[in-house]
């Protein structure tokens, strides 16, 4: 990818800019009339609950139990792209020491943070804006992306060292998230009819495959009603994790043309098809635009991992999948190729995915 070495403008740091005491946001935060959440021109925007799946009932003796869950997740692959998961294996003690201390590190002082400014050649470390677009509406949101998979790309020294347990409780909590995700793909290669390690086998397997964080942080906004904490957009990459923050919703999935809030589940990671899942199988599973909104009242901590093939494997449809009746959708392309356009341009709904369909 040729992106730059730095960001083509000043960047603003949104939590400063809320600490502030501003009552009125720069013009720079403020989305067009058609893309602002609570605008008269979106038909309603209620909360919903997406299917929430426990995984433990994959441990069943009982072999309907079994087959039920693995159905409860390809339905909700198909129809919905986000369901919840509890029972996941995960620490809850480990989920919630994480998430309290990315919160930490957001309320250290303005020059710690900065220590670990990144820049959009990689866009580790600490950041604001996504996409390199001159004059673009920016989010209201400050995050810290790191790298855990491939150990080529992984370096603990480029993740805070504030709080003092900080690189100790991420890389543990890495390690636990890239178990789950293992184990997702598994349950949804099987659901599409292949070999168990199918997508994990095609995402590069155990020395390509990419997995990253991004710990976001959405600060207070006087504003609400006119910004948006992340644009509407479908992640560009394989499976997303979710850890939410429990306190107040943010997250909206775009359903029959309805934004829904989606109420976060206690102990529960919030999964979503990536726009390479639904590639590789050409389009039975398909990713979904979503957004996040923010709040005058209380600011908010959420973590996504993102788990991806390499960036210079080369994602297709399933050969397993490609019929007469149902020829393959996409061309080849690999997965630096495809995230380039949302780090050149940011969140633009799903405009990426559906430019690549190949002509019928």
């Amino acid at each position: 990818m040729s992106l730059l070495q730095s960001w083509p403008e000043p960047i603003i740091r949104v939590q400063s800019l809320s600490e502030s005491g501003i009552r009125k946001i720069p013009d720079r935060f403020v989305k067009p009339l058609s893309d602002r959440p609570y605008n008269f021109t979106d038909t309603r925007t209620s909360s919903v609950n997406v299917p929430l799946i426990d995984l433990e009932n994959l441990n069943s003796s009982n072999e309907f139990v079994r087959k039920e869950t693995l159905d409860l997740v390809s339905h909700a692959c198909r129809e919905w792209g986000f369901f919840q998961v509890a029972n996941h294996g995960v620490s809850h003690e480990l989920m919630e020491k994480t998430r309290a201390i990315w919160r930490e590190f957001f309320q250290l002082p303005f020059e710690e943070k900065q220590k670990f400014a990144n820049s959009p050649v990689t866009y580790e470390g600490y950041g604001s804006r996504i996409g390199m677009e001159v004059g673009a509406k920016l989010d209201w949101c400050d995050y810290f992306f790191l790298h855990y998979l491939p150990e080529a790309l992984k370096d603990e020294k480029k993740w805070p060292c504030l709080p003092v347990s900080c690189r100790k409780l991420v890389a543990e909590y890495g390690q636990e998230l890239v178990k789950l995700s293992r184990r997702l793909t598994k349950i949804l290669s099987i659901n599409l009819g292949l070999n168990e390690d199918y997508i994990h086998k095609s995402f590069g397997g155990d020395c390509e495959t990419s997995a990253c964080l991004r710990a976001n942080f959405y600060p207070k906004c006087p504003e609400p009603d006119l910004t948006l904490g992340l644009s509407p957009h479908s992640d560009p990459g394989g499976i997303t994790l979710l850890l939410p923050d429990t306190d107040i919703a943010g997250l909206q999935i775009r359903r029959d043309n309805n934004w829904l809030t989606v109420k976060p589940i206690p102990n529960a990671f919030i999964v979503n098809v990536g726009d390479q899942i639904q590639v590789l199988s050409n389009a039975i599973y398909k990713s979904v635009e979503h957004r996040v909104i923010v709040n005058s009242n209380k600011e908010r901590v959420s973590l996504a991992f993102f788990y991806n093939p390499g960036g210079h494997t080369l994602i297709k449809p399933a050969d397993e999948l490609v019929t007469n009746d149902c020829p393959a959708l996409y061309s080849p392309m690999t997965f630096n190729e495809y995230r380039s356009f949302i780090r050149i341009k940011g969140p633009c709904g799903k405009s990426q995915i559906e430019s690549l369909k190949s002509p019928r």
